[in-house]
């Protein structure tokens, strides 16, 4: 497996409108990233790639069934619906206070040591800004997944509070994640939290059977929450174990780090560029644009900028107005929205919400090769409706890889600085 040394960081600091924050204290935590969808030959990974578009559409269709829930039909897009559950459908061709982060299965996910309890029980979790619940294994949990993972034991913990909610999330292959609803003690990274609502899951979908990770804690605003209730970092807020309402990321191929209550200045230059989301569920940005070298290809779109997601998502009339911008662009897979283009001359794709253009490299927009003996490479935006809305695109990790990210509940914003 190929492991990438990562940092996650809490920092007691306070953070400027559009200044660095200094680092004054911190502990570090093991923290592990997972693989990409490009194969050990260089060969894109269809299969494994359109379980993640399958995980990735089943995860925010929840998302959005919470939202109408928690928010009303108000808080959605502009076309935004909830879609069917997709299964998965492979071709038959095809057969983040300071916490060290690993990089596992080499960029699917970011995940490090969380606990839970009293005494502390520890798990390894995928901290996601594409969510707003904390989920692991029950010792009860009765999935053949689970015997291989760490599993929580309420009469282990003196702090277990049961609560009558139940939680559920259903994934592509008729699979769910389900169990009961408790609060209890968690710490991350030395930031303690009480009284913090999760389920210990007795149900564990098949598709996190090869899957290092326990759970999953979300990071993204409560209104997406399905246990309607705050997430781990407002309750950290709400408590006044953070010093302020903001986290950092920096998520590469070494010193990746998520801060906690501030940012780390060591990890970019410059100011933060800063723009509004709407607060309601999704760190969502407006107004965005995306350029082909120095070629307008779309503009005006909102952007969801999601940790938990591996590559880049956009509506598919859309996505294929951006590629006919770009020289030997080919449909790859129309059923699932992959695009090749020439190997040999990856384009220069950078986003734009009105400040500065920032690029992704050549490695983070090439997926691979169609096939071993092919001159021809798979982009990482892809066209697909995930019912998020008719001018919604999602930005996941091939786009945070090129930047550092700021997550600012007190300013309401998500914000952009360059990697140092």
């Amino acid at each position: 497996m190929f492991c990438k040394a990562v940092l996650f960081a809490v920092a007691l600091a306070s953070l400027s409108s559009a200044s660095p924050v200094t680092q004054e204290s911190g502990s570090r935590v093991a923290l592990h990233k997972r693989n990409n969808l490009t194969r050990a030959d260089g060969v894109f990974d269809h299969e494994k790639a359109i379980k993640q578009t399958i995980r990735t559409h089943n995860k925010h269709r929840q998302n959005l069934i919470n939202l109408k829930r928690n928010k009303g039909s108000e808080a959605l897009n502009q076309g935004a619906e909830i879609l069917p559950i997709r299964t998965y459908e492979v071709p038959s061709h095809d057969k983040r206070q300071n916490e060290p982060l690993t990089d596992e299965s080499n960029d699917l996910e970011w995940a490090g040591t969380i606990s839970i309890g009293t005494p502390a029980q520890n798990f390894l979790i995928d901290f996601d800004t594409g969510s707003s619940d904390l989920w692991v294994p029950s010792i009860n949990c009765t999935s053949a997944v689970c015997t291989s993972k760490s599993r929580y034991s309420a009469a282990k913990s003196s702090s277990d509070v049961p609560k009558s909610g139940t939680f559920s999330i259903e994934y592509g292959d008729g699979s769910t994640v389900s169990g009961p609803e408790y609060t209890e003690t968690v710490v991350v990274a030395g930031i303690k939290t009480t009284g913090q609502y999760f389920s210990p899951v007795t149900t564990l979908s098949n598709s996190f059977a090869n899957d290092p990770i326990d759970g999953l804690l979300g990071m993204a605003y409560p209104g997406i929450s399905q246990l309607r209730e705050s997430p781990f970092f407002n309750t950290a807020m709400t408590q006044k174990t953070v010093p302020n309402g903001v986290f950092g990321m920096k998520l590469a191929s070494s010193g990746s780090e998520l801060y906690l209550g501030g940012t780390d200045s060591k990890l970019y230059t410059g100011s933060i560029e800063y723009h509004s989301v709407p607060g309601t569920g999704f760190w969502q940005a407006s107004n965005a644009k995306a350029l082909v070298g120095t070629t307008t290809a779309m503009s005006g779109f909102q952007t969801v900028i999601d940790s938990g997601t591996t590559i880049m998502y956009g509506p598919p009339s859309a996505v294929k107005t951006f590629y006919s911008k770009v020289p030997g662009a080919q449909v790859f897979d129309s059923t699932n929205g992959y695009y090749s283009f020439p190997c040999n001359s990856v384009p220069k794709v950078s986003f734009s919400w009105g400040g500065k253009s920032w690029a992704i490299s050549a490695a983070n927009f090439n997926l691979g090769k169609t096939s071993t003996t092919s001159s021809r490479c798979v982009g990482a935006l892809a066209g697909q409706n995930l019912g998020l809305g008719t001018n919604v695109w999602l930005l996941g990790d091939s786009y945070m890889k090129n930047v550092y990210t700021v997550f600012s509940f007190d300013k309401q914003s998500v914000g952009f600085a360059t990697l140092s």
